[in-house]
């Protein structure tokens, strides 16, 4: 029986790379002895996404396409797009072409030897990328190295090969704002990375911002670890020891009969301390945050249409 690889594609405000990435698969495959499938996923594109990805359906039934209502994120699409792509393996792919899918029939022979999950870094830290967001970059991953209990490759992308019996494991996960990248590395399985070299993208600019870089560090961290209070409850305990330094400096003011100047002082430390407390505040908010959405147990996301029977 031939093995049928589905290759799963979140989509947001894609419409000019649609058909690019359509066809670049199909040559692929013209080549390879599989059989696959193409699954779109329409994560509340507000251009005519959707409508280019009905007219390459309607051309090619291979394609299933699923829609959502609004904008779900990244991470969401692809759940979603495991949920509904049916093949022995599945690879995820981004729209824009920057991932060359010239490198499937690699990943595939990896895969043939054994591998359950065949993933991408990148190789010359994306060149198409500006100073800033190659710097970002770095330190989003050093970070959540540091910070969380998953190890992720600087570079590591969204361009991937899974085994099914990964993808099942996958499908029973609900997770509140699931980040993907790193509930792959969680699961296990026999892993093998692969480098690549980012090509620019085919049409249009790519959609995340800075904004969004910083709340997906801020998602992966306090997905995988609780390192982050570990490190509030040393800060606030070496703070606190610090403080006993300054009962000497005022039993001798109080000896001699000098008055304890210092106006400013006092405010800069009320300040510090206080701006220190709210921080603290907040970082166990996050957490409480994650619960409380956690405990609503709303769907990931909406499907508005689709085209799965």
């Amino acid at each position: 029986m031939i093995p049928k690889i589905s290759i799963l594609i979140p989509v947001y405000e894609e419409e000019g790379n649609i058909p690019v990435i359509t066809e670049a698969i199909a040559n692929v495959f013209s080549a390879l002895p599989y059989s696959y499938e193409i699954v779109f996923v329409n994560d509340g594109s507000s251009d005519n996404s959707l409508a280019v990805i009905k007219k390459e359906a309607a051309k090619n039934d291979r394609i299933i396409y699923l829609s959502f209502s609004r904008n779900f994120g990244k991470d969401n699409a692809l759940l979603a797009g495991l949920q509904y792509a049916s093949g022995d393996a599945v690879i995820t792919i981004d729209a824009d072409m920057q991932h060359p899918p010239e490198m499937i029939p690699l990943m595939l022979e990896l895969w043939q030897q054994g591998n359950d999950v065949v993933y991408t870094y990148r190789e010359d830290k994306n060149q198409h990328a500006t100073g800033f967001n190659r710097v970002t970059s770095a330190m989003f991953y050093k970070v959540i190295n540091n910070l969380s209990d998953v190890e992720l490759e600087d570079g590591i992308a969204d361009y991937r090969l899974l085994d099914r019996k990964v993808v099942d494991v996958l499908n029973n996960l609900h997770e509140d704002r699931p980040f993907f990248r790193g509930l792959v590395k969680w699961v296990g399985f026999q892993q093998k990375g692969i480098p690549y070299t980012p090509k620019p993208r085919a049409v249009g600019e790519t959609k995340y911002s800075t904004k969004a870089l910083i709340r997906l560090a801020l998602q992966g961290i306090t997905s995988f670890s609780v390192k982050p209070l570990t490190i509030a409850i040393y800060l606030g305990l070496t703070f606190s020891l610090l403080s006993i330094l300054y009962i000497p400096y005022v039993l001798i003011s109080l000896y001699y009969g000098k008055a304890i100047s210092g106006w400013t002082s006092t405010i800069v430390t009320i300040a510090f301390f206080g701006g220190l407390q709210l921080m603290i505040l907040g970082l166990i908010g996050l957490y409480l945050g994650k619960l409380f959405m956690q405990s609503k147990q709303r769907p990931h996301y909406i499907i508005k249409e689709s085209n799965v029977r």
